[in-house]
């Protein structure tokens, strides 16, 4: 085991005018650092300041750039809107194919609710149904057209 007592130093405070030659001292150091700072950086200010107008211009330009792209081409863009919009005006048309159509069909079953020629007509075209003293005549149903063989070994 470790006994002994630390003690912290003591330290002593200068003069004031001791400090103030050091502070004096550090500010020289500070002022010559900064002005080597200064000198290093003044060039490469010039240069900036020179090209702003080419770096604010590429700047603008590569914004409206990528703009344009993302119209264009994006998620919501004027490709994708293109043909949303052809396939609304298909939909739209198909819809109106659809309700013409049922618009006949719903005059169809008013007239076979109503019109007595409609039902006769529906009675002896489905039903094959004749009047007294009339012949009815059906054609027989065309014949599926003969299959040829898969090979042509079969066929001599």
């Amino acid at each position: 085991m470790d006994f002994r007592i630390r003690i912290p130093k003591i330290r002593v405070v200068p003069p004031p005018e001791e400090r103030l030659r050091s502070l004096t001292y550090g500010a020289d150091q500070a002022e010559a650092w900064a002005e080597r700072a200064r000198s290093r950086a003044e060039p490469v200010f010039e240069k900036l300041l020179s090209l702003r107008t080419r770096l604010a211009t590429t700047a603008v330009a590569l914004i409206a750039i990528w703009l344009f792209v993302h119209v264009v081409l994006g998620a919501n863009g004027m490709v994708v809107y293109r043909t949303k919009r052809a396939e609304y005006q298909a939909v739209q048309k198909q819809i109106s194919r659809l309700q013409k159509e049922n618009g006949q069909y719903s005059e169809q079953i008013d007239q076979l609710k109503t019109d007595p020629k409609r039902i006769e007509k529906e009675a002896r075209e489905q039903f094959h149904y004749a009047r007294p003293g009339e012949v009815v005549y059906v054609a027989p149903d065309p014949a599926p057209p003969p299959q040829q063989p898969a090979t042509n070994s079969a066929s001599k």
